[in-house]
């Protein structure tokens, strides 16, 4: 060790890629270690606390390797049912007490949450904890760490981050849910041996006898049939319990069961939990569909998989069934030459039984319909079509199709190609809607190119080949009278929609998903889709990193773009090679946590309406517009809240 009895003190939070903050503010006062660890590193005899500085920190944080160390407070969360809620957690060495370069090695456990009625959100299950990872420097993967007990290493004078993440599922009975996660320095050399295994699994039979008397104290003063039924519970529980491996097997002197013993880990520092879960349940079907590609080629060049073969099936199946957990409805695209792409939400043909369970699922709020002919203008791509259509178009699911044929057409000979292939469509199906998604005018138009006027007439060059007008965000700037402008050149009677999408601009303050971005300014982008009337969101890409033919290859962003622009997870492989799932980034997380948003406001507008969901929205301080919106967390919880004791409390 050098230098371990000089305070640490860290350095002021630094700007990360594009601006984002590292931190909420600078606190230069430190903290001593309250023993002289000179003498006295042994992690066994000391609490944690002297090693480590643990604190938390909201969801929309920038956690970097310099932010300094606050105090630690515990963490109380609301949620809605259906909801996904997030935290992280926080660790800074102190001191050292490892080698090899490391600071030394921390154990995290977490236990399940429960609630006084003996309800739970299980660890492993509703309850995940994660490892922020940095990307080019700005923290952002987030890698599973095992649960509900594992162990991560720290370096010497740097902040790591752990993403806590709560699953409340939509049948979760409402109550308040309690637990704790303890965190605790080990020794170099250690491991999760049999018998600190032991040792945990003690404290959590003791928080399970201790939820079985909590439900038994909270039916005391209930009918007969309630206290008949909560006995009844409890004795299943209790049989589970006494079945359980610890208790089943003959455990010897070292793995005794004494449940008043105070462990190990009494050393630990042991951050309470506590979640409000609330009565309300995010509908099931997104309120506002929220397209995003996942590209084909990317899977097949990466994973080496053969198009068709049963290997790429079931890789585009995972890829989608593990999107479609964020709310989002996913499409896989294939592109062709000048923009022209081939979008897809199912790989199966309308006549397989998976294309029901993907078209029919209550979480898809719309799909994208295959047309092969973008890319092959066969006659036998084109019967294909045809007989698709005449299979779907009979579903109760229909109305939730889409054509998303071209990507951003700046030629009137792309204009063309786009009205030929609806005619197509619609000669088969006269109800199909077509995407097209714009940011100008048509280049050879009267208008110049990039004029907003010639922009403002896109409607008129597609009408009545396209229903669904997706622009960029970029073309608004910080201007939001001009949504008024764009929509009055729509025909709504006509089932004409307005969507946006955001790519490589807009940049600067504007909400975008780009690395580096404000954590606010990731979860703004719905927002502002909220606040404009925006009937739906595109986003074109997300895993496009750069060509790769391995699965645990280095992700390279693709030269040109923003770093992260179309990147919103990774491959699983490049972090362990044993990983067969995506690993998600936090902008996709917080991705999340904004069409939750949405549908909290959503809700306030349907109790008082919209225009005291807007007032609400600036009342709290959180969102007045593209380049003004809070940069701390403290405004989203004062929306939440409210809309949260508005519904329980209406007046």
């Amino acid at each position: 060790m050098q230098n371990n009895n000089v305070e640490f003190l860290g350095p002021p939070p630094v700007e990360g890629v594009g601006g984002g903050g590292t931190g909420y503010g600078w606190n230069d006062t430190g903290v001593k270690p309250s023993i002289d660890f000179l003498s006295a590193n042994d992690v066994s005899k000391h609490p944690t606390v002297d090693f480590v500085h643990v604190w938390c920190c909201p969801s929309t944080a920038t956690v970097g390797h310099q932010e300094p160390p606050r105090p630690l407070e515990q963490i109380s969360l609301l949620a809605a049912r259906n909801e996904k809620e997030s935290v992280q957690i926080a660790l800074r060495p102190k001191l050292s007490w490892g080698g090899g370069g490391m600071a030394g090695q921390v154990q995290i456990q977490c236990s399940d949450f429960c609630s006084h009625s003996g309800h739970k959100l299980q660890v492993g299950k509703e309850v995940t904890l994660r490892r922020v990872v940095p990307m080019l420097g700005v923290p952002d993967a987030l890698v599973p760490l095992e649960i509900p007990m594992s162990q991560i290493g720290l370096l010497p004078g740097e902040t790591t981050a752990v993403w806590m993440s709560v699953d409340v599922p939509s049948t979760q009975p409402p109550g308040v849910y309690t637990g704790e996660i303890a965190i605790t320095a080990v020794k170099p050399d250690a491991d999760c041996s049999a018998v600190e295994k032991a040792e945990c699994q003690k404290v959590e039979i003791k928080r399970e006898l201790q939820s079985f008397l909590m439900q038994a104290e909270a039916v005391i003063n209930k009918s007969p049939q309630e206290l008949i039924e909560s006995l009844h519970a409890i004795c299943e529980g209790l049989q589970e319990l006494i079945q359980s491996p610890p208790l089943a097997a003959n455990c010897g002197e070292t793995g005794k069961m004494d449940i008043d013993e105070e462990c190990k880990t009494s050393l630990a520092v042991r951050l309470g939990v506590h979640i409000t879960v609330w009565e309300f349940v995010l509908p099931i079907t997104p309120s506002l569909p929220a397209v995003f590609g996942i590209s084909e080629t990317v899977i097949e060049d990466r994973f080496r998989l053969e198009h068709g073969s049963k290997a790429w099936y079931d890789s585009l199946d995972m890829h989608y069934k593990w999107l479609l957990q964020y709310r989002l409805s996913p499409f896989f695209c294939r592109w062709g030459e000048n923009m022209r792409v081939l979008t897809y939400t199912c790989p199966w043909p309308a006549d397989h039984p998976k294309a029901d369970e993907y078209y029919g699922d209550m979480r898809l709020a719309v799909y994208a319909v295959p047309y092969a002919p973008v890319l092959s203008s066969s006659e036998t791509a084109k019967e294909v079509v045809r007989r698709e259509l005449e299979i779907l178009k009979t579903k109760d699911h229909w109305k939730k199709a889409y054509f998303y044929l071209w990507d951003e057409p700046v030629g009137l000979d792309q204009y063309e190609s786009i009205r030929h292939m609806a005619e197509e469509i619609t000669g088969t199906a006269p109800d199909a809607r077509v995407l097209t998604t714009y940011y100008c005018g048509p280049s050879d138009s009267s208008g110049a190119l990039g004029s907003f006027e010639a922009f403002l007439k896109v409607p008129t060059f597609l009408r009545p080949h396209t229903q669904i007008f997706c622009t960029s965000e970029w073309v608004l700037g910080g201007r939001e009278e001009l949504v008024g402008e764009i929509t009055k050149e729509l025909q709504p009677e006509n089932r004409e929609e307005w969507w946006t999408y955001v790519c490589m601009g807009p940049a600067d303050l504007h909400p975008n998903l780009h690395l580096g971005m404000r954590g606010t300014q990731h979860r703004a982008v719905m927002w502002r889709v909220w606040k404009e009337g925006g009937t739906g969101f595109l986003y074109w890409g997300v895993n496009c990193y750069e060509k790769a033919n391995c699965p645990a290859a280095e992700i390279r962003f693709r030269q040109g773009l923003p770093p992260g622009d179309g990147v919103l997870f990774y491959p699983g492989e490049v972090f362990n090679p044993a990983s067969t799932l995506p690993v998600a980034s936090v902008r996709l997380e917080r991705l999340l946590s904004g069409m939750q948003d949405f549908e909290y406001l959503q809700l306030y507008s349907s109790m008082y309406g919209r225009a005291a969901a807007l007032s609400l929205l600036e009342k709290t301080g959180m969102y007045y517009g593209p380049e003004r919106y809070t940069h701390e967390h403290g405004a989203i919880e004062v929306m939440r809240g409210e809309v949260y004791r508005s519904y329980r409390s209406p007046t």
